[in-house]
C-alpha cells in the first residue's frame, strides 16, 4: 500500500509505527473472510481493509469523522484477520493507532462518555465492582429479562492448596474474574497442586490494564501494567518460574508488556521479563505429565469454545483441546471455531445489537453436536455465553479440576 502521511505525524515515532504497517496490506481481502463484523453486515468500511483504509486517510489528512469512529468502534479485536492475513499485517496495533487518534479528534455523544467512564471508574477496580454486582443480584428477580440474564451469579471459593511445593508460579487474580468467577484460579491452584507447582497470588497485582488500554486510556493501562511489575518482581527474583494468567484476554495483555513498556526506561527491561514468563495455563500443564490426574469425565461431551485472544492474540490453537481429549473428555465438532463470539472486553456493553448477533450464532455452533457443557478459556466469554447458553458454561479448567 502506498502512503503519504501527513506531515504532523509522518516523521514521529507512532507515525513511523504506522506508515510500516500499512505499507504491508496489499489489499488482497483474505481478511474479509474471517471478519465477524463484515460477515454480518457486507460493508466494506466494517472489514479490515475497510478500517485499515479510513485510518490510512486519517493519517494522510483527511478529517476525521464520527462516521470513521463509528466503523472503528464496531470492530471487535478479535484479530482473526490477522490470522488469516499473508501479508503479516499488525492490523491489532493500526486500530490502537486509530483509534486514539480519532477519539483526540471527534467528541463522543454525552450518553456513550458516561457509559465509558462508568466503565473504566469501575470494572478494573473489584472493590467498586463487587457492591454494584451484589446490589444488581438482589434486586435480579425484579428485573426485566434483558438486564436479569446478564447479571451473573458468584461463585464460591473452594480452599486454596495449602501444599508447599518446590516449584512455584505466579497466577493474575484480575479484576473482573477475581470477583465474578474466582472459581478459575481455584481450579488452577488445585490441578498444578496436584502436578507439584504452588500457586502464588500476590496481593497488590489487579487489573491486567487491557480494558483502559483497549478504550484508548493508554496511560492509565500503563500504570495497571507497572502496578502488577512491581507486585510480581519480588516473586520473580526469589524464583517463580511463569506468571499464569487464566483469562485468555488478560493473558495477550501481559504477554505484550514488553512491547508495550519498551519505551519506559524504569519497566522496559522488567516488562520484556515478565512478558517472557507470561504462559497461558494450557502451556503450562502440556508440557507435565498428566498420568498423576486421575479424573472421572463421567462421559462428559463438551463443546470448547476457543476464544479470540487465545486463538488470534496468543496464537494458541488446538491446545486445551489436546489436553481435554488426552483426559478423557469427548469433544463435539464446533463449526466456523474462529469467529467472535461478540463478548469482546466491553464491546458486549458499547455494542449491544452486534455483540447479540455474534452470540446467537456461537451458541448455534456450539450447541450443534448437542454437548452436556460448553467449555472456554476467558471470563469475558464465559459470561457472555452463559447470557444465553441452556446448558452449563464452565472454564475449562475448572471442568478438570471437578474431575480431579
Amino acid at each position: 500500500m502506498q502512503t503519504e502521511l501527513a506531515d504532523f505525524i509522518k516523521d514521529t515515532q507512532v507515525g513511523k509505527e504506522a506508515d510500516a504497517i500499512l505499507r504491508n496490506c496489499v489489499h488482497c481481502g483474505f481478511c474479509t473472510a474471517t471478519c465477524p463484523t463484515y460477515q454480518q453486515l457486507g460493508d466494506e468500511l466494517d472489514g479490515p481493509r475497510g478500517r485499515i483504509y479510513l485510518i490510512k486517510q486519517m493519517l494522510e489528512g483527511h478529517e476525521a469523522t464520527a462516521k470513521t469512529q463509528m466503523h472503528l468502534d464496531r470492530c471487535l479485536s478479535c484479530r482473526a484477520c490477522e490470522t488469516t492475513c499473508p501479508s503479516g499485517v499488525q492490523y491489532g496495533r493500526l486500530l490502537e493507532i486509530g483509534r486514539e487518534f480519532v477519539d483526540q479528534r471527534v467528541e463522543r455523544p454525552l450518553q456513550d462518555r458516561i457509559t465509558r467512564k462508568a466503565l473504566l471508574k469501575i470494572l478494573p477496580y473489584p472493590k467498586r465492582m463487587a457492591p454494584l454486582l451484589k446490589l444488581g443480584q438482589l434486586f435480579k428477580p425484579v428485573l426485566p429479562t434483558s438486564i436479569k440474564r446478564i447479571i451473573p451469579e458468584t461463585q464460591t471459593q473452594a480452599q486454596w492448596p495449602t501444599s508447599n511445593h518446590k516449584r512455584q508460579m505466579l497466577v493474575l487474580a484480575g479484576c473482573a474474574q477475581s470477583v465474578i468467577k474466582a472459581g478459575t484460579n481455584n481450579a488452577a491452584a488445585k490441578i498444578l497442586d496436584k502436578l507439584g507447582i504452588t500457586l502464588i497470588t500476590a496481593a497488590s497485582a489487579g487489573c491486567c490494564g487491557a480494558i483502559s488500554h483497549h478504550m484508548t486510556e493508554h496511560e492509565a493501562g500503563l500504570d495497571f501494567m507497572r502496578r502488577n511489575i512491581d507486585a510480581w518482581w519480588p516473586y520473580i527474583q526469589s524464583g517463580c518460574e511463569a506468571v499464569i494468567v487464566t483469562a485468555s484476554g488478560c493473558g495477550a495483555v501481559v504477554k505484550d508488556y514488553g512491547e508495550l513498556l519498551k519505551n519506559d526506561p524504569d519497566y522496559a527491561e522488567k516488562a520484556a521479563t515478565i512478558a517472557s514468563l507470561a504462559k497461558d495455563p494450557s502451556e503450562i500443564i502440556a508440557a507435565e505429565d498428566l498420568s498423576s490426574l486421575e479424573l472421572d469425565t463421567r462421559n462428559q461431551k463438551i463443546a470448547f469454545q476457543a476464544p479470540c485472544s487465545l486463538q488470534h492474540a496468543q496464537k494458541i490453537t488446538g491446545g486445551v483441546e489436546a489436553i481435554l481429549g488426552n483426559l478423557g473428555f469427548e469433544l463435539t465438532p464446533v463449526p466456523d471455531s474462529h469467529l467472535c463470539c461478540g463478548s469482546a472486553g466491553t464491546y458486549s456493553i458499547l455494542q449491544k445489537d452486534m455483540s447479540q448477533k455474534l452470540l446467537n450464532g456461537k451458541i448455534n455452533a456450539l450447541m450443534s453436536g448437542q454437548p452436556d457443557v460448553i467449555a472456554t478459556a476467558n471470563v469475558g466469554c464465559h459470561m457472555h455465553l452463559e447470557s444465553k447458553s441452556s446448558i452449563p458454561v464452565k472454564h475449562w479448567l475448572e471442568l478438570v479440576a471437578e474431575g480431579l
